[in-house]
Formats: C-alpha cells, structure tokens, sequence
C-alpha cells in the first residue's frame, strides 16, 4: 500500500454487508478500511450483553473476510486503544491516514451519523456518500412517495408499492392469491395443548472469535443485563444464509398462522430470528423474501404465512427506515400523551408477580430476544397504560434487544408501541385489557391475575390500567375512528366504578 490514503472505508458495526457500495472500486493499493469497536456504542445506553458480543463478534469476522480478500482493514479492537467514542476514534485515524476523503453509508443511528459529519468537517475531509444497497428502497424514494400529496403515511400503501415495483408476491400485476393483506388469517392463538413440539431454530456454536469476544464483554461490561452462556446466533453471512435455510425449512409454513401466539417458556416458537443477521446486514432482504416466496411457489408454505413474513421486511422495515431519517432528531422528544411516570424497576430484572410481564422479561433479560407481540402487547403495552416517559422507553428497547438498532427500533417503540408521535406511524395506539394476553397466550392461567376484572384483589394489573387509559384520555380519542367505539364502552361505567378504577390505578403507578 502506498504511503497516500485515497479514501478510507468507513464501515460501521451494523453495515456488515460484503457487497456495499462503500467498497466498489476498493483499490487495495491506495484505499484503507476502517472499523472500530468504542465503549460509547455499548454505554450510551445499558446494553445488554447478548447486544454487545454480537455486534463486536460480527464486525470481527467481517474484517477477517475482509483481510482474507486482500483488503487492508485499520480494525481498532476495544482494548487496544483509548478513544470513548467513534468521533474521537475517527478523528485520530484521520490525522494517522490524511485520506483524501472518506467513503461510508449512512449510519443507521442519527446520533452516530452526526458525531461522524461533525468528526469530518472538524478534520476538512469530505464524506462521499454510498447509496445503501441493502434497503429496498431510497429515502429518495421514500420522501417522493410521502410527499405526492399524502395526509397520512400508512405501511399498507407503502408497502403495496414496494410489492409492485419488486413483483415479490404479484402475479400478472395483481397480488398473488388474491389479496394484499392476510391478517385475519395470521392472528391465531394456540389450543389448550398449546404449540406441541416444535423444531429448534437453527443455533452456531461460538469459534475462537466468538469466545474471545465473550471473554471481553463478561470482563468489561460485567455489570450490564443478560448473559453470554449459551450465545448462539449467527454472526457471519454464512450463518445467516443457514438460519434462513432452516427457517423456511422448519418453520415458516406455520409463522403466519401463529406469529402473534406466546405461550409460557417457549422463546422462539415459530419466528425466523433473522432481525438481528439482517439489521447487522448478514444477509440482505431480498435474500429472504425471495427465499420465502420461493417456499409458497413450490407449495411449501401458505400464501398467508410466506405474505406476513414478507411484510415484516418489505412493509415494516422500508417504512420504518422512511419515517426515521424523514422525522429525525424531533422523534426523540415528542410525547404527545404527555406521559410522566418512570420505567418500574423490574422492567430490569423481571421480578413481578404477573406472569405475562415476568414470562416476557426474564426470557428478553436472557436472551436479547421477545417477538412483536410479546414487544407491544407485553412490555410496550404495559409501558404506554402506565405512562412512562417515551425516551424512558425507548431507550430500554435500544439497550436491551440483539437487533436493536436506532433507525428500526425508535419509530416502533415511539410511533407504535407508544403512540408519543400523535399518530404519523399508527392511527391509533395499541391498547387493550388482560383479555388480549389471555386470549394470545397461555400466562394467565397460571397467574393470580384475573383479566376480566379491573378493581379488586384479583383485578389483572392490565385490565385496570387499560381502563385508567382510556379515562385519561376520554376527550383525546372520544371522536376518534378507530377508538370511539372503547370510549362509549367506557363510558357505560357508573361514576362509582370508573371512580374506583381511578383509585386502583393510582396505587399500582404509585407501587
């Protein structure tokens, strides 16, 4: 390599993707890749540990595929320097290389792609932009779309256009099997036997790199949420592929049908465990859908199952990433149902008598890992009753999920699960009793709880805390379209009852 840097490759820990546009036309002569690991990124928020050695165990075998390509790579290891955070560690590899500029995709955390512009302009040096490939589509294309005259930006219609201009589940220009959505199908809960056996999600065996990664977050983020005992998840494109393998083999013919089920001690159930390879970019997106098209065109799987799996990624992930970067830094601090009250504690150690919470807690503190469902019906619903802070919110769903990352967890917790935006990403916030858990789950069966009771000893906690919601906020949503219809139910109580409700809510807030 010459003594003059080019360009250096800027390649952050969840842009591990081998065909990036950051590294087209890469001249190994002229051009340098740069990867770090700072503590910041594992502190800023309290990471779980399952998180870190994820995030630290992909980008070291990245940068290994890397070398063994012949590509020169400046990999800063957590211990082998000082900087805190990646501007810092940025700005004094600018001043080791003089690159002419700097070529990366855009970070996917609005917080990391400021410190990183702000890194360069301080150091005079360019930043050439690569599109990223990964997404389906550009927030180019996202802002045309949401500008052509919108009131309101729905993932349905977004979603309908990426169908169209893709041709993943179309036919002759119309939707494959006849309809766009298949919801009502895929909203099934388990019989009284429960899910019987089911195969185990595909797991990696950690290598050398992995265990060394392990050893370095047990011995520098000791303290931190979760364990590391049995990491299994793929950290290398070639797993990646595998899990999706395994998935579509395994398990998709029945994800629709029951991707929004939770049963007790079950942690994967049907789900793919795909969030985290793909958010890291292990694997693209297009991969996997057409990968699980494939299984319902050689009639492996439904047409139900095989379009709410291509949903999630076609539909939620694309919106989301519109909505992120077109609404960001404002996002952060909106708290439009001007919620006050702070996380409970056990949110951080699963030590509470309702079962659902203490299911869904301990298996999320174990494992880095809950599913939608039990994300906003569980947690995030128990959260948006209570009133929690949203950013309190927030910023416990960034630390403590393996796929968390800013530009896809922020608008699901703050837009969906919280509803702290008003309304731009959900119509309507997603609130319901203990009824809801029961009939999604078994954890109420064996919990003192009872759900359809609101006051009393036995009142569920969620019951009485939905009720409590709507009271607070009976003008807001009274002529809403899609709520009217819970505010007359609650306005059918008796004063002496609602009143009641009232009182039981303020002691469960204040416990």
């Amino acid at each position: 390599m010459s003594d003059k840097t080019r360009r250096l490759i800027v390649v952050l820990g969840d842009q591990l993707d081998p065909d990036s546009a950051a590294l087209e036309d890469f001249d190994p002569d002229t051009d340098r890749i740069w990867m770090a690991e700072v503590v910041q990124e594992s502190t800023h928020v309290w990471s779980h540990k399952v998180r870190i050695a994820m995030f630290l165990s992909a980008m070291r075998h990245f940068a290994g595929a890397l070398r063994a390509q012949g590509r020169p790579v400046d990999y800063l290891a957590l211990d082998d320097h000082d900087h805190e955070t990646l501007g810092d560690a940025l700005a004094d590899a600018l001043r080791r290389f003089k690159p002419s500029s700097i070529r990366m995709v855009k970070a996917g955390d609005w917080r990391v792609h400021q410190a990183l512009c702000e890194t360069a302009d301080a150091a005079g040096v360019a930043i050439d932009w690569a599109e990223d490939r990964h997404f389906i589509a550009t927030e180019y294309d996202f802002n045309a779309w949401a500008d052509d005259g919108r009131k309101q930006l729905r993932l349905e219609y977004w979603y309908r256009e990426l169908r169209k201009r893709t041709g993943l589940l179309m036919k002759d220009g119309k939707p494959a099997g006849g309809d766009w959505n298949y919801d009502e199908k895929n909203r099934a809960s388990f019989d009284a036997d429960g899910p019987g056996w089911l195969p185990s999600p595909a797991t990696f065996e950690p290598d050398d790199i992995t265990r060394s990664v392990i050893a370095l977050v047990e011995s520098r983020f000791a303290d931190h949420p979760g364990t590391l005992e049995h990491f299994d998840w793929p950290v290398t494109p070639e797993q990646a592929r595998q899990a999706l393998d395994d998935f579509i083999t395994h398990r998709l013919e029945c994800f629709g049908h029951y991707q929004d089920a939770m049963w007790t001690d079950e942690t994967w159930l049907y789900h793919s465990r795909l969030s985290a390879a793909l958010n890291l970019k292990l694997i693209d997106p297009m991969t996997v859908c057409r990968a699980a098209e494939k299984a319902w065109q050689g009639g492996r799987a439904p047409i139900a199952a095989v379009e709410g799996f291509v949903r999630q990624i076609l539909g939620w992930r694309e919106f989301v990433r519109g909505l992120y970067w077109r609404f960001m830094p404002g996002w952060l601090d909106e708290n439009a149902l001007e919620a006050d009250a702070e996380l409970p504690g056990f949110f951080w150690t699963g030590q509470t008598d309702m079962v659902c919470l203490s299911q869904t807690l301990k298996q999320t503190l174990k494992t880095g890992y809950a599913h939608h469902i039990q994300r906003l019906m569980v947690t995030g619903l128990y959260a948006l009753l209570v009133g929690v802070k949203p950013r309190q919110v927030h910023e416990w769903y960034l630390a403590i999920y393996v796929d968390a990352v800013e530009w896809v967890e922020l608008p699901n917790v703050l837009g969906m699960s919280q509803h702290a935006d008003g309304g731009r990403m959900a119509s309507k916030p997603y609130v319901a009793s203990g009824n809801y858990i029961d009939r999604m789950s078994n954890y109420c069966k064996g919990c003192r709880y009872d759900p359809g009771e609101a006051t009393g000893e036995a009142a569920c906690p969620f019951t009485t805390l939905y009720w409590d919601f709507l009271d607070r906020h009976e003008k807001r949503f009274a002529d809403h379209p899609r709520m009217a219809l819970q505010v007359k139910n609650l306005r059918r109580k008796p004063d002496e009852e609602r009143k009641a409700i009232r009182e039981q809510a303020r002691a469960l807030k204040s416990g």
